[in-house]
């Protein structure tokens, strides 16, 4: 079984101590490939430099996370200008509009997706978007650039039937995460999955958060990791009522495509 995490936030503190054990581990459990996200102007730099310092094996994004909004200026956007022409940068983001926390206010994220979004459009790269709480507001900015865009994943994906149909309906990829095992928040999702067809449907740990609550035995710790992958697929597998071997491959092949990986 061979998969691959579109979605690891290896540039993380709390993997300085350990990368390279990090890397052994989810190799030992099929995760052969990652995408690491950039999610700021220096996290973006650091997660091409992994990529470049793991070819083949690591891959990136390059964005600013709704969450840093504010700090998005000109020399940011340069940056993710001149990130993105680089071969390792798989695409643009994590970049979209989250409105649970508003770490950053709501006008600062949009005119960050804007900018992010002009910049897809002009390299052609895919998108790896986030959206929380903002699905009207997301909606709107994305119709805005129809017809001008690539491929586009909403990863990390906790939200409705709704917004998982508005998604799909628009040609767009989803990316689930370990919340599908948390049995407090994420116990929608064992039905939502069902009905995602297989080459729109993609596996992430967003390590090092969201740690699969039903992993066995506990981890002495909260951290998460791309090892966990292999957990994430053997459950998804059980919700859509297939073999874990079939959604692993369909997974991969689907995140391959996506990528260029």
């Amino acid at each position: 079984m061979q998969l691959i995490d579109i979605g690891a936030n290896l540039t993380h503190e709390s993997f300085r101590p350990d990368f390279d054990q990090v890397l052994e581990r989810a190799e030992a459990q099929g995760v052969t490939r990652m995408v690491v996200t950039g999610a700021s102007a220096a996290g973006s730099r650091t997660a091409l430099s992994l990529a470049q310092s793991h070819p083949g094996r690591l891959f990136a994004t390059a964005g600013v996370h709704p969450h840093h909004a504010v700090d998005y200026d000109d020399a940011t956007d340069a940056l993710l200008r001149e990130l993105s022409l680089s071969d390792c940068v798989r695409a643009v983001g994590e970049t979209g509009l989250d409105y649970h926390r508003n770490y950053s206010p709501p006008a600062a994220q949009a005119e960050a997706f804007q900018r992010q979004l002009e910049i897809a459009a002009g390299c052609g790269k895919p998108l790896f978007l986030h959206q929380r709480d903002a699905h009207a507001d997301f909606m709107a900015m994305m119709k805005a650039f129809d017809g001008r865009l690539g491929k586009v994943v909403v990863h990390c994906f906790t939200g409705t039937r709704e917004e998982m149909v508005d998604y799909l309906d628009a040609g767009w990829h989803i990316g689930i995460t370990g919340w599908l095992c948390d049995e407090r928040r994420g116990t929608h999702l064992r039905e939502l999955v069902r009905d995602i067809p297989a080459d729109r449907l993609m596996i992430e740990t967003d390590s090092p958060y969201l740690l699969p609550r039903t992993v066995t035995p506990k981890p002495s710790h909260r951290r998460n990791e791309p090892m966990y992958l292999r957990h994430i697929v053997e459950e998804l597998a059980r919700d859509r009522g297939e073999e874990v071997e079939l959604t692993a491959a369909n997974a991969t092949a689907t995140s391959r495509a996506f990528f260029g990986i």
